[in-house]
């Protein structure tokens, strides 16, 4: 028999302990992100509700909650973050495929219905695939030469008034250690030059998700926790200063530099729901595959 406070025999990850969720609770004020108006009374986006089939995706989404909470105890803490109009871009951590439904959950429960970036593969898995795409997917096709595709339309999205959610890993995180691993710069990118087409910064919300890779679904009790850390908007103000001299695209140091902060940040969160310090050599490149130095 597994102790509870071991990993399955399924899983090289350690379980989130009470102990830590009851020190994250002493700083934060946690929720259950999987019922209605988690943070308390707040006004639905009704607009957006009702052009995202509504019946049909408050029935995925109830269903949704219940799989996330019959899995492993779900918490949060910062959603009162989500604006409740306004365009918006949330950057999550990709640990597991799992808690990918935590913050898409949580911001639908918040009267929210951003579109989110996915991979185009998941459109066709049995079930879950048609609920993906009923909530608002956007198909990514990998390797296929699409990226300035996606990347227009992800702009259509933010311009014309609709939060976007994006995985910036671009894949599930490949650091051993699972910390979140370099970024694709294609999200700065996006949210650099619909700031420019809408003339003003656009909130970007770093949404870190720990505690989904100890889960053994086979056999997932007793539940694990789970926890999400939902921060505050990231400055990139200064970024923006000369946007309106850019030329055809955003600078290239520009780019980078947004990538970084979110990377920072998310790290930062992470840590904190772990209660554990990244590796002081550094973060996981995705392209050689190795821990380089922190910028």
């Amino acid at each position: 028999m597994v102790s509870p406070g071991k990993p399955s025999p399924r899983s090289s990850v350690k379980p989130l302990s009470d102990e830590q969720v009851a020190r994250l609770a002493r700083k934060h004020k946690l929720v259950n992100p999987m019922h209605n108006h988690p943070t308390g009374p707040r006004r639905d986006n009704v607009a957006e509700i009702n052009a995202q089939n509504p019946k049909a995706t408050q029935r995925l989404l109830d269903a949704c909650a219940w799989v996330v909470r019959s899995r492993c105890k779900p918490k949060a803490w910062g959603l009162e973050n989500v604006p409740e109009e306004g365009v918006f871009i949330t950057a999550c951590t990709h640990v597991t495929l799992f808690d990918v439904f935590i913050p898409m959950a949580a911001m639908f429960y918040q009267g929210r219905r951003p579109r989110y970036m996915a991979k185009a593969e998941m459109a066709s898995w049995p079930i879950i695939g048609k609920w993906f795409q009923l909530v608002g997917m956007q198909p990514v096709p990998r390797r296929k030469g699409e990226a300035l595709a996606i990347e227009n339309e992800s702009i259509r999205i933010l311009t014309s008034g609709r939060p976007l959610t994006i995985w910036p890993e671009g894949t599930l995180t490949r650091d051993p250690k699972k910390w979140p691993m370099s970024l694709k710069p294609g999200m700065a990118y996006i949210a650099l030059e619909a700031c420019r087409k809408l003339g003003r910064e656009i909130p970007i919300f770093p949404a870190a998700t720990w505690g989904a890779a100890s889960i053994n679904h086979w056999w997932p009790w007793p539940r694990k926790n789970v926890v999400m850390g939902y921060g505050s908007a990231i400055e990139y103000a200064d970024l923006l200063a000369d946007m309106d001299s850019w030329g055809s695209a955003p600078p290239k140091e520009a780019v980078a530099e947004l990538t970084r902060r979110v990377r920072v940040r998310l790290e930062e969160i992470e840590a904190e729901i772990r209660g554990e310090e990244p590796p002081a050599e550094g973060y996981w490149d995705y392209r050689t595959m190795k821990r380089v130095p922190r910028d």
